[in-house]
């Protein structure tokens, strides 16, 4: 286990517009904003995603499932944001819904909003964070220095 103890930064609310990538959008506004390390949540609905649910066998490193979802999701989701390699790196999970249909999963890739997607961004402050691969798990893990 590693842990940082730090503090709530700047808090930010915005308003992803329809047609526009939640991921993208996000990443670009992180690093305008020069965000390190913090929290997301977010709200409404995607008409076209990537998705990682689950390994195909429990094992290490995993094998993802990938999924895509087209045609207007609804979607409450949550995740972490740490430096990365290339700037801002999210680790996104969400719960989607159609009609009856429910999928729960990692958002990667495009993340294509339909209607609008409400998010929320509370900065961490106090500690030093980033992501990085880890060799057992095969898998970008958060890492408190």
């Amino acid at each position: 286990m590693q842990y940082a103890e730090g503090r709530p930064g700047r808090v930010f609310v915005m308003r992803v517009d329809h047609g526009e990538d939640l991921l993208a959008t996000v990443r670009q506004f992180l690093a305008d904003k020069e965000v390190k390390s913090g929290s997301i949540f977010f709200l409404g609905a995607l008409s076209e995603a990537g998705l990682v649910s689950g390994p195909v066998e429990p094992v290490l490193p995993p094998v993802p499932q990938k999924y895509k979802v087209e045609g207007g999701w609804e979607l409450a989701g949550m995740g972490t944001i740490y430096p990365g390699e290339d700037g801002p790196s999210l680790h996104v999970h969400a719960a989607l819904g159609r009609g009856e249909e429910a999928r729960t999963g990692c958002l990667r890739e495009c993340a294509k909003v339909y209607l609008v997607m409400e998010v929320v961004i509370v900065e961490f402050t106090g500690f030093s964070a980033g992501r990085e691969p880890d060799r057992v798990t095969g898998v970008h893990l958060p890492v408190f220095t």
